[in-house]
């Protein structure tokens, strides 16, 4: 993906550093993003089990359980998002909705919460409508 600003060719950057399996192919996270994230951010996105879901849960919100999705921004234009792929299947399942709907919510989840957003309504319906999109 890339824009141009003022003359300079500016780019939003996505890391994805999988490590674990089972994750559909081709999920629409680079779209996602760009949709949600200002211009030039750099999202760096960590699929994860619960393992390390937990341990990052602990450190840096001294929380006890392996999260779904955790988000950490580092910067106003920077921030990594953690996507346990392990709750998403556990979760999927109990929702009675597809693997690849449940992450897109997940990761749509992070990239808000990235943007400043917090839990409620507002978030609830962008959320819906992001799933909507992409799924």
């Amino acid at each position: 993906m890339s824009f141009r600003v003022k003359g300079q060719v500016q780019r939003t950057k996505l890391e994805i550093r999988k490590l674990s399996r089972g994750i559909p192919a081709r999920l629409p996270f680079n779209a996602i993003a760009k949709k949600t994230l200002p211009q030039g951010y750099e999202l760096s996105l960590v699929v994860c089990t619960d393992a390390l879901a937990r341990k990052m849960n602990r450190a840096y919100r001294k929380k006890g359980y392996a999260a779904n999705v955790l988000s950490f921004p580092l910067s106003t234009r920077e921030g990594e998002i953690f996507l346990n792929v392990n709750a998403a299947k556990r979760e999927a399942k109990k929702f009675r909705v597809s693997l690849r709907a449940r992450l897109v919510l997940l990761f749509a989840h992070g990239c808000l919460h990235l943007k400043g957003m917090k839990h409620g309504v507002k978030m609830e319906a962008r959320e819906e409508r992001i799933v909507k999109a992409f799924s």
